[in-house]
């Protein structure tokens, strides 16, 4: 595995599923003993609002939505 140009690394699949990693989740960096640790930020630390994200479900499509939202 390499470091790209811009400092970024792709966490394999398996670990980020081990590890609960998902899209959007918020991680810190520290350094111990002269390692690198990526950890999961603490959840007091995260948005409340990050704990509902994608959860709504609406009955009536998206284009449904919007065509009520522009006849009005």
């Amino acid at each position: 595995m390499q470091i790209t140009e811009r400092g970024q690394v792709t966490i394999p699949l398996k670990l980020r599923e081990q590890l609960g990693f998902r899209p959007h989740t918020e991680v810190e960096f520290s350094i111990q003993n002269g390692q690198l640790i990526l950890r999961k930020k603490p959840e007091a630390n995260r948005s409340r609002l990050a704990g509902i994200y994608g959860k709504k479900r609406f009955e009536r499509s998206t284009d449904d939505l919007m065509k009520l939202l522009r006849d009005e």
